[in-house]
């Protein structure tokens, strides 16, 4: 593998967790929304967001077989696959007096975890991180090499 391919990878990490926090991010401020839509005169609460990451290169196989052929490394870090809504059903909280309760009382809530957002959050800062770090130890590399040629 050559050091500039390690940038794009790094790169493609970067722009994946940093659109993975933006994701999270939006998630923690709807989670009180309560009429993100409305369909048929029903208010539809917000639903969680999530980032789908995937592979650039698809197959394993592909870079084996790059590796045993010498041919250098094939990998080329993360692409976003989608961002999907989360399936999992609204939370129902009796409040008869809130204006998008319906005829029993209930208020369906935006099915957002905090707990599980500050987790992702943090999961995704520390892995930003990280992929700052390995960019910055390809630089470090990259200019101790230089000045070995000097």
């Amino acid at each position: 593998m050559n050091l500039n391919s390690s940038f794009g990878i790094s790169a493609s990490g970067l722009t994946a967790q940093r659109l993975r926090m933006d994701v999270i991010s939006s998630n923690i401020a709807n989670a009180e929304t309560t009429r993100a839509s409305v369909v048929n005169g029903k208010a539809v609460p917000y639903r969680r967001k999530m980032v789908v990451l995937a592979p650039n290169e698809s197959k394993f196989e592909n870079m084996l077989q790059a590796q045993l052929n010498g041919e250098g490394s094939s990998a080329r870090g993360v692409k976003v696959n989608a961002i999907q809504e989360d399936q999992t059903p609204f939370k129902p909280v009796y409040n008869p007096s809130h204006p998008d309760a319906d005829a029993e009382g209930y208020v369906y809530m935006p099915n957002v975890d905090l707990t599980k957002e500050m987790v992702d959050l943090i999961s995704a800062s520390h892995a930003y991180n990280a992929n700052v770090t390995a960019l910055n130890a390809s630089k470090a590399m990259i200019m101790k090499a230089l000045e070995i040629g000097r």
